[in-house]
């Protein structure tokens, strides 16, 4: 596991989200779709987009046992082969989803969920986003979230790096520190602590 720690890159991506809430708790991420809360907005910013990419053809996922068809930003709901979206209609998946899905979901099984810091709850969905609501609700990162340890949260996070039953680099650099272009979760989640 890498060395996790707070970055700059991290830190300013949280303070620009912050700032575009405001006193709402509500972004604007999307011109035409709804705002989403500032979790989701974060998370969907800095990290679903980024590590899921835009596939606005439906592709077969062969990494997923068993293979998936996915769109957009890993969206496997009613895909079938030869889909086509628009982004517009990609966005709106994500936001609907994000929020529906996946956020509602872990409000339900994680108490207190809007006090806990900004940058946990959005390491939280990105990682819900590609694992499942069942899984991160379960998980060992959830636990201690649960009991304030978000720090431990952070880094139990990062175990889910494998996918077929095989370590995925991909999925090593999602979870932890990420790359040169892209934030890791950890990384924005320790960051956002303190």
């Amino acid at each position: 596991m890498a060395n996790i720690r707070a970055t700059p890159r991290a830190k300013a991506a949280i303070a620009a989200m912050i700032v575009a809430a405001g006193t709402s708790g509500m972004v604007a991420l999307f011109p035409g779709q709804q705002s989403l809360p500032d979790d989701a907005a974060l998370a969907v910013k800095t990290l679903v987009v980024p590590w899921e990419g835009d596939a606005l053809e439906a592709y077969l996922d062969k990494i997923a046992k068993p293979p998936v068809w996915t769109i957009c930003n890993g969206d496997t709901t009613n895909v079938k082969p030869g889909m086509v979206e628009t982004q517009e209609g990609c966005n709106q998946r994500l936001a609907v989803k994000i929020v529906r899905d996946y956020r509602k979901p872990l409000t339900q099984c994680i108490a207190n969920w809007s006090n806990k810091p900004l940058s946990w709850r959005a390491m939280m969905l990105s990682l819900a986003w590609n694992i499942g609501v069942r899984a991160t609700c379960n998980s060992t990162a959830a636990r201690l979230g649960r009991e304030g340890k978000y720090q431990q949260s952070c880094i139990a996070a990062t175990a889910f790096n494998k996918a077929g039953g095989r370590m995925v680099i991909g999925l090593v650099k999602r979870r932890e520190m990420g790359d040169p272009s892209r934030i890791g979760e950890a990384e924005l989640c320790v960051s956002g602590l303190n």
